[in-house]
């Protein structure tokens, strides 16, 4: 059995309790979704399509992360990990953490959503703009982020679930303002958050309907054309909501995906040097598991 199948269920059963805490989500419709949505069907598929690439041996040694999520049933996810609580450097994905605490400010009224702001932000993200992203982390300030990140309903970094999302570096040179506790990582990711965050974004649990429109809006027509949107290039009804990252050997994918009705989540972190040809191989498969699962069925 690949490493962390095993402790799925209870990382997510604390995901779930942990949103709980401030009331404001019915139990119904998110610790529920959330503590039982392994779906055994779809992990044993996930891991034969990462066994098919080739990649069995770097998940089983830790260099691989990969989760797979149905969301086109919102109050039933069906979910398949490898690995998903493995914390990992991340790269450019943390930068969806910047885009959530700006939103969070927004919401509070402590930010404007400017025109300025709003084009910054989506260079941050569509086009990934170290300097874009270094300007919203002193925006927001760099301790009211990982306050953000490790505080009140969602705690996208929780030591319960072997941390997640933290960035505690500037996207620029110089030394990290604060690494995180766990790992001692500067900009880092579990696959399990990032994909909470966009569950949450989706369903429209983190903010009111027009932030989380603004905020998708911002996420989509992806800028840079590899990992991910170069591997769907081959599925033209994928519409894409999405970051990524890459540095050296660490290579990071993250998208919420929408196409025929159907609507997924798709996360991977990979450490080698061919990790960001892994993600391009990578996302196809995926999809169809979700999007064509007769087409899947006879390729497999």
């Amino acid at each position: 059995m690949l490493r962390g199948q095993r402790i799925i269920t209870i990382i997510l059963l604390l995901a779930g309790l942990s949103t709980a805490q401030a009331g404001n989500l019915p139990a119904s419709s998110y610790i529920a979704a959330f503590s039982t949505s392994l779906d055994t069907s779809l992990q044993s598929k996930l891991a034969s399509v990462v066994n098919r690439l080739g990649l069995a041996r770097a998940a089983q040694n830790g260099k691989l992360a990969v989760t797979l999520i149905d969301i086109t049933n919102p109050s039933a996810p069906k979910v398949a990990a490898i690995n998903g609580n493995e914390m990992m450097y991340a790269a450019s994905l943390p930068k969806i953490a910047i885009l959530y605490a700006a939103f969070v400010e927004i919401n509070r009224g402590r930010m404007q959503l400017d025109a300025a702001t709003r084009e910054s932000m989506t260079r941050m993200i569509r086009v990934s703009s170290n300097e874009d992203a270094t300007r919203m982390i002193n925006k927001i300030g760099k301790q009211r982020l990982l306050e953000i990140l490790q505080t009140g309903p969602y705690r996208f970094y929780d030591p319960a679930t072997n941390g997640g999302l933290w960035v505690g570096k500037e996207y620029a040179k110089g030394v990290a303002y604060r690494r995180d506790p766990l790992h001692n990582l500067s900009h880092g990711a579990t696959v399990l958050q990032t994909a909470r965050l966009y569950y949450l974004l989706d369903t429209g649990k983190l903010f009111p309907p027009e932030l989380t429109r603004q905020m998708k809006e911002i996420l989509s027509h992806p800028g840079i054309d590899h990992k991910f949107v170069k591997g769907l290039k081959q599925r033209p009804e994928a519409v894409i909501y999405r970051k990524s990252g890459s540095w050296r050997q660490w290579h990071a994918d993250s998208a919420l995906v929408e196409a025929n009705g159907y609507k997924y989540i798709a996360v991977v972190l990979a450490e080698d040097p061919q990790g960001g040809k892994w993600l391009e191989r990578m996302i196809a498969p995926m999809h169809d598991l979700i999007v064509r699962p007769k087409y899947a069925a006879l390729t497999r």
